[in-house]
């Protein structure tokens, strides 16, 4: 199994050199939020990485998910045991759109602001 610091740090490597692939370098396309929610729901994201992308056997996506691109490109060619999914099955506006409600997930409350805990 691999470590999810090694396939982060693998993925940010290969951004910094250069050899992510050139459709995921472009502009990404603007997200959708709400439709992004959807996407994730549907095509079964929330199975592993929770229903707001908290984590679970699949990575911590939200709060604060890692750039599109960086997404993209992952999505396309996981390391580990994520299944690649090519633009026939999730296109780059939809992950643009899931990218979108990751990015809208808050930040959960510091320990501070929470009563219960003090």
């Amino acid at each position: 199994m691999v470590k999810v610091g090694n396939v982060m740090a693998g993925i940010l490597a290969g951004l910094a050199l250069g050899v992510v692939p050139a459709a995921a370098q472009q502009a990404a396309p603007q997200g959708d939020a709400s439709h992004g929610k959807q996407l994730f729901i549907a095509d079964g994201c929330f199975e592993c990485h929770g229903t707001v992308g908290q984590g679970g056997v699949g990575y911590r996506l939200a709060p604060g998910p890692l750039p599109v691109a960086v997404i993209t490109a992952y999505i396309r060619n996981p390391a580990g045991e994520m299944p690649p999914y090519t633009s026939k099955v999730v296109s780059d506006k939809d992950i643009a759109d899931i990218h979108a409600y990751l990015a809208s997930v808050p930040a959960p409350p510091k320990l501070a602001d929470i009563p219960e805990l003090n």
